[in-house]
């Protein structure tokens, strides 16, 4: 625990440094200046202890935040179907976003730079892999990653559609969720499809096939879904 916790665990204390710094991203972006900013406004000397990968890992901790806000509703709601839950999921990590949009509009940003495109995509893969696991999924095959590509993209187009999304109680977003994963699983279920998604390999599907081996490392992806 860093000085000044008063009495907090270290993840308290590190949403309590990040939120101080998000007051400071509209204007500054994920920087290091805003998380300076944001140790200045608790008068702590707090930020190389907190966040020693500087704002790249206030970053990630902000999107690993609302992914545990995510699952804990996930866990808390009983709905029954697989794209059911993942479209309550995402809703879920979009009404924990909802106070932090032009902070989560500036991360975008960050992450749209060709030298963070990695870091970005491990922040998705998270997301998505936290989605499918507490939907249920537990494939082991190809479909592990199939299904986290495409769900990969539903969560990037939805949460842009959602930034610009003035309508009541986001209902324009949810209906353009509920369409994306509509077509989500319609891949699924063509087998046809699937094969050529597999001879054709996107890039990003690629990416997140490292990523899960990074996460996980060799051979331990059947643990996972144990």
């Amino acid at each position: 625990p860093g000085p000044g916790n008063r009495g907090m665990n270290p993840q308290e204390e590190r949403d309590r440094l990040l939120d101080a710094m998000i007051a400071h991203v509209p204007f500054d972006g994920w920087s290091e200046e805003a998380l300076r900013a944001g140790e200045r406004d608790l008068g702590e000397k707090t930020a190389e202890l907190l966040f020693p990968g500087g704002a790249h890992e206030a970053l990630a901790h902000f999107s690993r935040r609302a992914d545990r806000q995510m699952v804990a509703a996930l866990e808390k709601a009983e709905i029954q179907g697989m794209r059911r839950r993942a479209a309550f999921a995402v809703n879920a990590r979009l009404d924990a976003l909802d106070p932090y949009r032009e902070a989560v509009r500036r991360g975008l940003s960050f992450l749209a730079m060709p030298h963070n495109s990695l870091f970005g995509a491990r922040l998705l893969y998270r997301t998505v892999d936290d989605i499918w696991h507490a939907a249920g999924d537990r494939s082991a095959d190809f479909s592990f990653y199939t299904r986290r590509g495409l769900l990969a993209a539903v969560v990037a187009s939805t949460t842009l559609f959602w930034l610009d999304d003035r309508s009541e109680d986001r209902a324009e977003t949810r209906a353009f969720l509920d369409r994306r994963l509509q077509d989500v699983m319609r891949l699924q279920q063509a087998r046809g499809g699937l094969e050529r998604a597999r001879r054709t390999a996107f890039s990003p599907l690629r990416i997140l096939r490292e990523v899960a081996r990074d996460r996980y490392g060799s051979g331990s992806l059947r643990r996972r879904q144990a």
